[in-house]
């Protein structure tokens, strides 16, 4: 084991994943000798040469766009997309064609592509350096998504992600890539897709959270008997595990940095709402973002949810 930071544990991800498989290929912006714009893909270029790792030119829509075209020759591509902010210009690839192209084919062809990408707030960037849009790909059929919410987690999602034969967004907390280290495995492992886990046991409220909210909620529900799950996987999530701890515990809060309105927030309360109704003891709470404009920094604290509203949430569901 080694103490990491996120950006290391995603690092060793792509080096363990990049000499195991020689199909594993990544590209975008500055990835080759700059190593990427938060240094993810560091060494890389020098380890394994220009044609496994590709600086490509500034354009979303054609870096991707590529990227299926290798996905669907066989190679395996990870592209790093510098913001999520970025991002949106090439929705059109990927719902269109890298969501589409298994069932488009008849199974003929799949899409095995991580789409690598920065996101979330908490360091005062620029205008479309923190957004939080991660429902608008939950809302694409063929597509996962994926957020880590520690550096453990994140090298076994990403490596889990890569192997994957299906498309996968893999959105990674900005906030949390230098701000948390911990002992991660330098062997060859694995954090399922699709499987939530339950970071701390409790009986009175469970409180559903993922990415750098989850480190926000830890800190707010000190002396709390809460039940707390990383989501960890978006899309598809884990249905089984949410419904299970809302059955015994009565009351749910859910926190995202995401705006509220269709926020993925909104899809766990209307699941939990059609399948556990008669075991809520109150409504459910979302602790989310704003309905404005992602604000510029000096209004970003304001903005985003704070310990103070996840705790006054919690409490309010424990008052019924």
């Amino acid at each position: 084991m080694a103490t990491m930071n996120t950006v290391q544990a995603l690092n060793l991800a792509l080096q363990e994943e990049m000499e195991r498989d020689k199909d594993v290929i990544v590209l975008g912006e500055d990835v080759g000798k700059d190593g990427g714009v938060f240094r993810v893909t560091e060494g890389l270029y020098d380890r394994f040469g220009a044609e496994r790792v590709v600086d490509t030119p500034l354009a979303e829509t054609g870096i991707v766009g590529a990227a299926i075209g290798m996905a669907a020759y066989g190679l395996k591509p990870v592209v790093e997309i510098q913001f999520m902010g970025f991002i949106y210009s090439a929705i059109d690839q990927i719902f269109s064609h890298a969501a589409r192209i298994r069932a488009r084919s008849r199974g003929k062809y799949g899409c095995s592509l991580v789409i690598r990408a920065p996101y979330g707030g908490g360091v005062k960037a620029l205008e479309h350096h923190s957004e939080s849009t991660e429902a608008l790909f939950c809302h694409m059929p063929g597509v996962k998504v994926v957020v880590p919410s520690s550096p453990r987690i994140a090298k076994g999602l990403l490596i889990s992600a890569i192997r994957d034969p299906d498309p996968v967004l893999f959105l990674e907390p900005t906030r949390l890539y230098r701000l948390v280290k911990e002992d991660v495995p330098e062997i060859d492992y694995t954090v399922p897709l699709g499987k939530a886990r339950i970071v701390q046991e409790g009986k009175d409220v469970t409180v559903i959270a993922w990415g750098s909210m989850l480190q926000r909620t830890m800190k707010s529900i000190e002396g709390m008997n809460v039940e707390l799950i990383d989501l960890m996987t978006l899309s598809p999530f884990d249905e089984e595990t949410v419904l299970q701890s809302v059955k015994k515990t009565g009351r749910v809060v859910i926190v995202h940095e995401a705006p509220s309105m269709c926020g993925l927030g909104a899809e766990l309360s209307a699941t939990i709402a059609e399948h556990a109704m008669l075991h809520l003891k109150a409504p459910i709470l979302r602790v989310t973002a704003y309905d404005v404009v992602l604000p510029l920094p000096k209004l970003e604290d304001y903005y985003l949810p704070n310990t103070a509203r996840i705790r006054k949430a919690i409490e309010t569901v424990m008052q019924y």
